[in-house]
């Protein structure tokens, strides 16, 4: 007889009336049932893992993920690119509000984007000041060089900001998945009666945006969300996307182009230029250089993190009215 299949039911977390799907079976925490590491050691003669079937791994798996993408199919926010700048847009969102559901959606199978390592193949991630107080947040270590600090391993801080991104349970991270389109609506100004705002994202998994020239009847999916966040990164293979859609579907009338590399300058314009560039889209991160014309910083990232903390605060002073906008 085969082994029950995972039941599933649904919890609702405190404050936030939101519902999410939750297998019994995944126990975050130990059990009087688990064992402890200790217990294992020295004992590998007897050693062996639970019984299990290979269809339960498959139902364990296909199981969250299809009841994510029906959970995250209205979402509040879509926060494209889980590099430095998106996973610090998310964690900032997570903490301040439980109650929005968030997507993220990466093209990458590992998420980070370049924040792996700090430049070319070096490890050490280096932050001019102030933006250690995100550090601070995270718990991250470093060394104080003064005006600048360094982290020992720029994995180091993406590890941490990945692992407390994931923590949150209104957040769910769609890696693998391609952003193809934006979904747009009306939204005619007088200055301009062609205005459009955006209401979503068109995705598909990465394999098959990266085969559509030599396959067909590969159409897309879609999730429906009154406020975009866009961190894709400089131009590239899926960098600067939606920015660059914008001018094509005319709602810019032309990117700036991103500038030489000047770090004073361009950390100080990434910041600062946060901002909401078309109703329903904010831009963060090196997508904005292309955008304003800004210049590249280089391999120093504390634009990055505080971008991130720059499109959160500017999230929340519109989510409310674009969920009122939505409502179709």
């Amino acid at each position: 007889m085969s082994p029950p299949a995972a039941t599933l039911e649904t919890v609702t977390p405190v404050n936030t009336g939101m519902s999410f799907k939750k297998d019994l079976a995944v126990k975050p925490l130990p059990t009087a049932q688990s064992k402890a590491l200790a217990e294992l050691q020295n004992q590998w003669d007897s050693f062996t893992f639970a019984p299990i079937r290979e269809s339960q791994v498959s139902r364990a798996m296909t199981r969250r993920y299809f009841a994510d993408l029906d959970n995250y199919a209205e979402s509040d926010i879509v926060i494209i690119g889980a590099g430095s700048c998106g996973l610090s847009t998310a964690y900032m969102l997570g903490k301040q509000r439980p109650d929005l559901r968030i997507a993220i959606i990466e093209a990458s199978v590992s998420p980070g984007g370049g924040a792996w390592l700090g430049g070319q193949l070096f490890s050490a991630m280096v932050m001019r000041k102030p933006a250690e107080a995100f550090l601070n947040e995270l718990g991250v270590p470093y060394e104080d060089e003064g005006d600048f600090v360094v982290v020992k391993h720029a994995a180091l801080f993406t590890s941490t900001l990945l692992s407390r991104v994931l923590s949150f349970p209104n957040i769910k991270l769609f890696n693998a998945t391609a952003v193809e389109d934006l979904i747009t609506r009306p939204a005619p100004t007088e200055a301009d009666p062609n205005a459009v705002r955006i209401a979503g994202v068109v995705t598909n998994w990465t394999l098959v945006s990266m085969h559509h020239d030599d396959q067909s009847c590969m159409d897309p999916n879609t999730i429906n969300a009154p406020l975009v966040i866009s961190t894709t990164g400089h131009d590239g293979p899926f960098g600067a996307f939606s920015v660059k859609r914008l001018v094509s579907m005319q709602q810019l009338e032309k990117l700036g182009g991103m500038r030489g590399l000047d770090m004073r300058s361009a950390e100080d314009a990434i910041v600062k230029r946060t901002r909401e560039v078309v109703k329903g889209l904010i831009v963060g991160g090196m997508e904005l250089s292309e955008v304003d014309g800004a210049n590249r910083m280089g391999p120093t990232f504390g634009a990055m993190a505080l971008s991130g903390v720059k499109a959160a605060e500017e999230a929340l002073k519109v989510i409310d009215e674009r969920k009122a906008e939505n409502e179709y």
